[in-house]
């Protein structure tokens, strides 16, 4: 109850004195999330690759050198072996063909299965054509991109087009550098990835759209405040909403992570790092981006504006 009255209470951090430090860390982030991108590239799931995808369960641990060596026989462009659960008696089998078709696929499988045998039980089997896994990889693109467009204009609609600018630029951000840390850590980048982004777009424009309420609040409310002060006060007064926010998602999501196997792997540590990235930008990418403008003018046209409309 005393930790729930701490974080509930009003706070008065100065959070704009440290902004050009940040200014330096983001750059500095978004710098080494397209280097990861570029050198290390992404795991690509079958989602997007194409191939083979197999999840077996045996009733002893599984030797994985020994099937890694029964399936060399096999012509595979591609094979990786993974250990998963903690009694070491499943295993994914992710294996490329080397025709790289659908057809050499399918045949992949039925071999897979003819050299293992019935002693496993066969959990999870996806096939995924080149084709398929090249189209759907363009449809997660597009989808992202529409998703920040029609966020864009939606707040060029609700507030102005300064605070659009720099609602577009803080989902850029948090974008980056998420899609960066899954290529440096080396996740697995599927359609549920995508739909994990596309959640943490959500999440970090709500909190932005929530600050940016109260900073055109707060315009109107003290007139001769310093703009600095303004932001600051602003950023405060929602403060104790963003941390219980930001908190009651971790609680859901970080059991995910640890307890809800790699199939949700990459989806539970994008929404961990997106909430980590996105209060982060929310403070010091898209609040911090206002003051390059005078905001007082801008509310004061709009004020002129809407009271001529009237008249």
């Amino acid at each position: 109850m005393t930790m729930l009255k701490w974080i509930t209470k009003d706070t008065n951090i100065n959070f704009m004195k440290g902004r050009f430090v940040t200014y330096a860390l983001s750059a500095t982030l978004i710098i080494l999330a397209c280097l990861s991108m570029y050198f290390k590239g992404f795991n690509f799931g079958i989602d997007f690759s194409g191939g083979v995808l197999m999840e077996i369960k045996s009733e002893r641990p599984i030797n994985v050198e020994e099937i890694r060596s029964k399936l060399s026989v096999l012509k595979l462009d591609e094979l990786n072996l993974q250990t998963i659960g903690e009694n070491g008696d499943e295993l994914m089998i992710r294996a490329q063909a080397e025709n790289a078709n659908e057809e050499a696929s399918r045949k992949a499988v039925v071999d897979i299965k003819q050299i293992l045998g019935n002693s496993y039980e066969y959990r999870r089997v996806e096939n995924v054509g080149p084709q398929v896994g090249d189209e759907l990889k363009t449809a997660g693109i597009v989808a992202s991109c529409l998703a920040m467009l029609a966020i864009a204009i939606y707040i060029w609609i609700r507030f102005e087009w300064q605070f659009a600018l720099g609602a577009l630029i803080g989902l850029f951000h948090d974008i980056i550098i998420t899609v960066g840390l899954l290529s440096f850590f080396h996740f697995d980048f599927s359609l549920t990835t995508v739909a994990a982004i596309l959640t943490l777009v959500g999440y970090s424009i709500n909190d932005t759209v929530v600050t940016y309420d109260r900073i055109r609040e707060n315009l109107k409310k003290y007139r001769k405040m310093p703009q600095l002060d303004l932001l600051n006060k602003s950023i405060n007064d929602i403060f104790s909403r963003t941390i219980l926010t930001g908190i009651t998602t971790l609680v859901a999501v970080t059991p995910l992570y640890f307890w809800g196997g790699d199939a949700l792997k990459s989806f539970s540590f994008t929404i961990l790092a997106g909430l980590i990235v996105g209060t982060y930008s929310s403070i010091y990418v898209c609040t911090a981006f206002l003051n390059l403008f005078d905001l007082r003018a801008v509310e004061h046209r709009d004020d002129n504006n809407y009271f001529g409309s009237i008249g």
